[in-house]
């Protein structure tokens, strides 16, 4: 495939339009960590934005930052830090990923039990649609809501309206206190957590249950765990403790824990989504338990305050799981992030609607950005 790296927005709008006008489909790339994730694009070309890097504006009195969509987390970090404030996005793959491509397809990681998804903590963005003209969302200060907001809807539209070029973001304060726990948990644990998320009055900064092989590979532990992460000052951290050791006995863990959680896929493995209402965690964490018991080594860790449940089953165990997957899973929603294309093959597209498809129409009129990555047809 031809990748070529814009370093502008007027590259990129050129770049575009010329497509356009071969009726040439591209595929829309970052730094290329994530091309294995979402169904196969039907293009022979490809434009990266990763030359398009760099934080543009940054006032920590606001707690807003600016930046182009090339530009690292890891950066973003990095910057924030010295003035202790963070973003709180922590996509699944670790902090090498892009700011545009978090925004993009809208990955969010174990902060958003508290923090939200990306789309609660975008603010603005510039993109460039499919015609090759430059659109700006939004704006660069909190409170910005007027007319049609196309923040939302260009995060988590995985480049099929527009490519993404900055984006404005909503920053955090750094915590005094910030610690992480686990707790030794059975598989009747994980309705015991989501009892206790509803009754607390307040949230933790993360809270993950993991299967056995999963607690083995992040914290050398085979058992059911949960862990959770706290955050305030450090009274309140104190007291956060206290009420989760109704759960059982607490015990502290480096914070590393979370990077770890958050880079366990292993090349060839296939990784899958599976959700319902938080309250009915419980089923959905049983029906994930299941595929595991038929995929041996399959990674299991669920958002119990979501009611998300994401699987991380070996490539080797692939037969197995296509017989569970060809099984209904009643009032579940499956998700697929990486897949075999026979898999993608049996899930439906949810861009087919009529709305969609017209949204798609206005932005993109001749199908160039990112097409078939949402199982429409070409």
């Amino acid at each position: 495939m031809t990748t070529i790296a814009v370093d502008s927005v007027a590259a990129l709008c050129e770049r575009v339009r010329e497509a356009a006008d071969r009726h040439a489909p591209l595929r829309v790339v970052g730094r290329g960590t994530w091309l294995d994730a979402g169904r196969p694009v039907s293009a022979s070309e490809s434009v990266s934005t990763r030359e398009l890097a760099g934080i543009t504006q940054y006032v920590p009195g606001d707690l807003t930052l600016t930046a182009r969509a090339g530009t690292t987390l890891d950066e973003i970090r990095q910057t924030t830090a010295e003035h202790d404030q963070w973003l709180a996005l922590d996509p699944h793959g670790g902090d090498q990923g892009t700011l545009g491509a978090t925004i993009a397809t809208a990955s969010a990681g174990p902060l958003s039990t508290s923090f939200g998804t990306p789309r609660d903590l975008t603010l603005g963005v510039e993109f460039v649609t499919g015609s090759g003209v430059a659109v700006r969302g939004g704006g660069r200060v909190v409170k910005n809501v007027a007319g049609f907001d196309l923040t939302r809807l260009l995060t988590g539209s995985w480049g099929t309206l527009g490519v993404i070029t900055e984006a404005t973001v909503r920053l955090h304060a750094r915590p005094e206190a910030d610690e992480s726990i686990v707790i030794n948990l059975g598989e009747a644990g994980v309705a015991r957590t989501r009892e206790l998320l509803r009754q607390l009055p307040f949230s933790p900064y993360a809270c993950e249950i993991l299967n056995a092989p999963m607690a083995k590979r992040v914290l050398d532990v085979d058992s059911v765990v949960a862990v959770i992460r706290l955050g305030g000052n450090r009274e309140a951290v104190a007291a956060q403790r206290a009420a989760f050791a109704a759960l059982g006995a607490v015990t502290d863990v480096d914070g590393d824990v979370w990077p770890r959680l958050r880079t366990t896929e292993d090349a060839g493995t296939v990784v899958f989504r599976l959700s319902a209402r938080p309250s009915e965690i419980a089923r959905v964490w049983s029906a994930a338990s299941a595929a595991a018991s038929e995929c041996p080594g399959t990674l299991v860790s669920a958002a119990p305050a979501r009611g998300i449940v994401r699987c991380i089953a070996p490539g080797a165990a692939l037969d197995a799981l296509r017989s569970w997957w060809a099984r209904p899973q009643p009032n579940l929603t499956q998700i697929g992030e990486r897949l075999p294309a026979e898999l993608w093959a049996t899930c439906g597209s949810p861009t087919a609607d009529r709305i969609s498809s017209g949204i798609k129409r206005t932005f993109d009129p001749q199908g160039v950005l990112n097409p078939g990555i949402f199982g429409e047809r070409s």
